[in-house]
């Protein structure tokens, strides 16, 4: 099933697989339509943001529901909208379940601190939702009629690092399929950034930040797109960059 993206303000990066960037924060948010189900990947920083991202994907899908949503880490811009999305099954690194039940007031100040109304970031978080299934290594959703790749490739950015590969073609792993068909699509939350230099935070693992890149280059191979958490879409070799440079700025072999 394809949707007119476009008209909900979404970028459309190949059938069945758009993604919108958030205002103030500029984060992605991605989503992977299945005859049988919705996979969002990332929900928002606020509910009022998640009620936003809700009202935009039934209006793309005709009426349909979010049935999946996946979170890339445990950041507030990414976290703090999942709960608008009731009844959806909610996917996250192994671990990441512990830090959203052990660092729910950190979540909170760090939502404030970036401007996000004190009242809106606590009712966020009273209500924040963990994850349903943690991912160890590889975990395959099939949607209907498509099935995608959820790849706990941490940790690097965090400790909990989930990327999202929508392969390019049936069986294909990434990259283009024989034949002129749309590229594969990597999802790598803020393992990749390319409205700035990628952040460090107090939570990142900068010595193993190189090899979750390397392993989104095996999970998407040269072909694909590769979706940042924060910026425009970019290649493989952009990627590749990347991680060069962040194994320099950390002193990574």
């Amino acid at each position: 099933m394809d949707v007119a993206w476009e008209e909900f303000g979404w970028e459309r990066l190949a059938p069945g697989v758009g993604r919108t960037r958030l205002p103030g924060w500029d984060a992605t948010v991605g989503l992977v339509v299945g005859g049988a189900a919705a996979l969002l990947f990332d929900a928002g920083s606020t509910l009022r943001e998640g009620a936003a991202l809700r009202g935009q994907v039934q209006g793309l899908l005709g009426g349909r529901r979010v049935t999946h949503i996946a979170l890339s880490h445990a950041h507030f811009d990414h976290v703090l909208g999942a709960a608008a999305f009731a009844g959806a099954q909610v996917f996250g690194a192994m671990g990441l379940d512990e830090v959203l039940a052990s660092e729910r007031d950190a979540l909170r100040d760090d939502a404030v601190r970036e401007g996000v109304p004190r009242r809106e970031a606590g009712e966020a978080v009273d209500v924040l939702v963990r994850p349903h299934h943690l991912v160890c290594g590889d975990w395959t959703l099939d949607l209907g009629d498509r099935r995608v790749l959820l790849a706990d490739v941490g940790p690097g950015h965090t400790g909990h690092d989930l990327a999202l590969l929508v392969p390019g073609a049936e069986g294909d792993a990434g990259g283009r399929p024989e034949g002129g068909g749309p590229p594969g699509v990597v999802f790598c939350g803020d393992l990749v950034e390319e409205s700035g230099e990628p952040q460090a935070g107090p939570d990142a693992v900068p010595s193993r930040w190189p090899a979750a890149l390397d392993r989104l280059l095996e999970l998407g191979g040269a072909g694909a797109r590769y979706v940042p958490g924060h910026g425009a879409v970019v290649d493989a070799a952009f990627v590749r960059a990347q991680r060069d440079e962040l194994a320099r700025r950390f002193a990574v072999s």
